[in-house]
C-alpha cells in the first residue's frame, strides 16, 4: 500500500526508502534524490495507515532518518512539491474531508482551552527561545528589506513596517497589542514612538518577563502587560495591533474577534492585524502540528478572513502579502536551534529536539513548497482615517529610528 502510494504522489525527483529487512525501495527517478531508512518494521504500517500525523512522529521518535547526512528539509521538499499536484482518492480523500468536519471541534477555543492552548507552547522555558530567536525574542515573522541582513535586522524592520501602518502621527495614542509575546513591539511603540501601550498575552511566562523588561527600558508608566484575552478587554484605543496571536483564534471565533476590535477602536481608529495564511484557500491544520506544537491553531485564507471584517464593520484599507520572508526566518531559527541542539537537549531531551527541527523544518518548507504566506491587513472604521496615498507608510519607515533592541540576558547566546 505504501509502494502504491508514493508510486502516484513521487512523479518529480527520487524518494529512496531503506527497510529493515529487504531490499531498498525506490519510487520517482530524476533530482533531487532524497534517501530515508525506516528503522522497524512497524513504520511502514503506521505511515501508510496516517502518513500526515506518522511522519513527524517517526522522525521525532527516531524511527525514520535521513540516509548519507541528508536534512529531513530535503525530504519535506520534494514530498510538498508532488503532493501539492497529487489528488488524493480513496481513504485518504476521506481523511481529508474528516478532518475538516471535524474542524469546528480543533479549534473549540473557548477561554479556558484558549489559555491552555496557549501554554502548551509559550509556557516552555525562555532558555529554549533564547536558542534561536533574536536578542528582541520577536517569535514572528521577521522582514528583510535588504539582501544580507541579520535576522535581528529583520525583526527590528519588521516592528518598524507594522508602526508605519499603525500611522501614529501623535504623541501618546493608546494602543492595544493583541498577543504581545515578550513585550518587544510594545516596548518599543512606547518608547520610539511615544505610544500609551497595553499588551495583552495568555502567557505567564511571557507576561512576567514583559513586565521586568518594561520596567529596566524605564517605560512602565506608558507601557503595561495585562494577563487577559481579547474577549474581556475594556476601553477605546486608537490603534489595535495583532502579530501572530490570529492563527490562534480559531474560525469559528472570527467573528467574534472582529466584533471585539470593533467595539475597542475608536471612531478614527487604526488596526494591523499580520498572520500566517493560506494562498490556495481553505484548508485544516496539520494533525502533527495540531498535536503537537500549536493545539487549537489555523491558518485562514483570505477568503474565510474578509467576509468577517466586512460584516463587523471594519474597512481593509491596505492588505500586504509577505510571501519568502518567514521561510528565511525559518532557517535562521532552524540553523541557530541546530546549532544549540546539545543546549535544548539538556533542558528537555531529544525527542523534543527532534520534534522541534521538525517543526521548523517544516514551516519553513511550508512557506517554500505549500502556500504558506503571511498576510497584514490594515483596518479603519472611517474611510477618510488614513492618508489617501501609501507614501506616509514609505515615509515614516524612512524615517523612523528605534532606539534600539535590549538585549536581554541570557544563559545560552545564539550565534
Amino acid at each position: 500500500m505504501l509502494s502504491r502510494l508514493l508510486d502516484t504522489v513521487i512523479q518529480e525527483g527520487t524518494l529512496i526508502v531503506a527497510r529493515p529487512n529487504g531490499p531498498e525501495l525506490v519510487f520517482g527517478r530524476g533530482s533531487p534524490r532524497v534517501a530515508i531508512r525506516m528503522h522497524d518494521t512497524r513504520a511502514l504500517g503506521e505511515l501508510v495507515r496516517d502518513p500526515e500525523l506518522k511522519l513527524g512522529e517517526l522522525y521525532m521518535e527516531g524511527r525514520l532518518s535521513m540516509e548519507d547526512g541528508g536534512d529531513v528539509t530535503e525530504l519535506l521538499a520534494l514530498l510538498m512539491t508532488n503532493l501539492a499536484r497529487f489528488k488524493p482518492g480513496g481513504v485518504f480523500a476521506f481523511v481529508r474531508r474528516l478532518r475538516k468536519l471535524l474542524r469546528p471541534l480543533a479549534q473549540y477555543n473557548h477561554l479556558g482551552r484558549a489559555r491552555r492552548n496557549v501554554a502548551h507552547h509559550y509556557d516552555l522555558s525562555g532558555r529554549l527561545y533564547d536558542l534561536f530567536l533574536d536578542a528582541d525574542r520577536q517569535y514572528s515573522c521577521a522582514y528583510f528589506s535588504e539582501p544580507g541582513e541579520s535576522l535581528d535586522e529583520a525583526q527590528i524592520g519588521k516592528k518598524r513596517h507594522i508602526a508605519a501602518k499603525l500611522y501614529l502621527n501623535q504623541p501618546g495614542l493608546q494602543v492595544l497589542d493583541i498577543g504581545s509575546g515578550w513585550g518587544g513591539l510594545a516596548i518599543d511603540l512606547a518608547r520610539d514612538c511615544r505610544a500609551r501601550v497595553l499588551g495583552i498575552t495568555l502567557s505567564q511566562e511571557q507576561l512576567s518577563l514583559a513586565r521586568q523588561r518594561a520596567l529596566r527600558q524605564g517605560v512602565s508608566d506608558r507601557c503595561r502587560f495585562e494577563l487577559e484575552d481579547y474577549r474581556n478587554v475594556e476601553g477605546e484605543f486608537d490603534r489595535i495591533v495583532s502579530v501572530g496571536m490570529f492563527e490562534h483564534v480559531g474560525v469559528g471565533y472570527y467573528a467574534a474577534f472582529f466584533a471585539r476590535m470593533q467595539a475597542l477602536m475608536k471612531d478614527d481608529g487604526v488596526a494591523l492585524l499580520h498572520f500566517i495564511g493560506r494562498s490556495d484557500g481553505a484548508g485544516v491544520t496539520n494533525p502533527w502540528i495540531a498535536k503537537y506544537i500549536f493545539p487549537g491553531g489555523y491558518t485562514p485564507a483570505l477568503s474565510e478572513v474578509l467576509p468577517v471584517i466586512e460584516h463587523a464593520g471594519l474597512i481593509v484599507t491596505d492588505i500586504e502579502v509577505l510571501r519568502l520572508h518567514y521561510a528565511e526566518t525559518l532557517k535562521e531559527w532552524r540553523r541557530r536551534f541546530r546549532l544549540h541542539w546539545e543546549d535544548a537537549r539538556a533542558l528537555y531531551d531529544e525527542r523534543f529536539c527532534r520534534m522541534w527541527d521538525f517543526y521548523l523544518a517544516g514551516s519553513e518548507m511550508a512557506f517554500r513548497h505549500d502556500g504558506l504566506v503571511v498576510f497584514q491587513i490594515q483596518l479603519a472604521k472611517r474611510v477618510d482615517a488614513l492618508p489617501i496615498t501609501r507614501d506616509y507608510m514609505l515615509e515614516s519607515e524612512r524615517t523612523m529610528r528605534f532606539a534600539g533592541v535590549e538585549h536581554m540576558p541570557r544563559q545560552s547566546r545564539a550565534a
